[in-house]
């Protein structure tokens, strides 16, 4: 979609606990923006500001409502994005596509069953855990449950899955000191993640209640980051450090994980709000 065709895009701006998002219709068949074009919708100054564009397309899927791709503001594409299939959702239950309260959804990383609560708030199947280095993609020589790379002058030891999308969890003393901005990035860059890495730091404030700031591909650090609360509560659960269900306190709201079981995919529930509708004029 080059600018020509972007003149008078509709869009709708979301936000799921302060992660936030433009929404793209685009089942009439129209192509979806090129990389140009999301970072100048992306940009906070001169464009709508995003963390993430998403696009609600026709699916193909049998059984699903609805496809959904993601782009980061900085034109790259993602795989998965829990804050944003959430408010996919209920974007789809308000133009009457998806009735509630359960329907599912055709994301990047596969199907996602989306089950709308009596509180407002939208649940996720997020899929199962993925530990396997080659399949994160991270690499190593065999898979562990922590692993060390050294960055600069420290040995820096973190978790690493996939939850459709890599991350590596740190766990932390104090949330506020923790260097998001100096081994976000750091990690990022490191030839053992080839496609990058979702960062995460973890705090444990009780087995059933974490701190959690994400430093994420493509976008930096964001309010919250859905599948990054599912990798962080995985992680510590793995180390036996939190319970089955924990709630995950985010710089822009909270959101509640469970991982039933080893081999049950990972749950997760929170808000998804409305902020605006907008026409994008080039």
């Amino acid at each position: 979609m080059n600018a020509d065709a972007s003149r008078r895009l509709r869009f709708s701006k979301m936000h799921g606990a302060g992660n936030d998002f433009v929404i793209l219709d685009l089942r009439d068949g129209a192509p979806p923006p090129d990389a140009a074009l999301v970072r100048a919708m992306g940009d906070r100054h001169t464009g709508v500001g995003f963390d993430q564009l998403i696009t609600v397309e026709r699916s193909a899927r049998p059984g699903c409502v609805a496809r959904y791709r993601i782009w980061n503001a900085d034109g790259s594409p993602a795989q998965q994005c829990g804050n944003g299939a959430r408010c996919v959702a209920a974007w789809l239950v308000r133009e009457g596509v998806a009735g509630p309260p359960r329907f599912t959804l055709d994301s990047p990383a596969g199907a996602v069953a989306v089950e709308a609560l009596p509180d407002g708030r939208y649940a996720l199947d997020m899929g199962r855990p993925v530990f396997t280095p080659a399949c994160i993609p991270f690499h190593t020589d065999a898979e562990a449950v922590e692993y060390a790379l050294d960055i600069d002058v420290e040995t820096v030891r973190f978790a690493a899955l996939s939850m459709g999308n890599p991350h590596a969890l740190i766990e932390v003393d104090d949330l506020d000191a923790a260097p998001v901005h100096r081994l976000g990035p750091a990690l990022q860059r490191r030839p053992e993640f080839p496609e990058s890495v979702n960062v995460g730091f973890a705090q444990i404030l009780a087995p059933d209640r974490i701190r959690l700031r994400v430093y994420e591909r493509g976008a930096g650090e964001t309010l919250a980051c859905g599948s990054g609360a599912c990798a962080a509560v995985v992680a510590l659960i793995r180390r036996g450090r939190v319970e089955r269900r924990v709630s995950v306190a985010l710089p822009g709201g909270v959101l509640d994980i469970a991982w039933p079981a080893d081999d049950a995919p990972v749950r997760m529930a929170g808000p998804a709000a409305f902020v605006f509708e907008g026409e994008w004029n080039p």
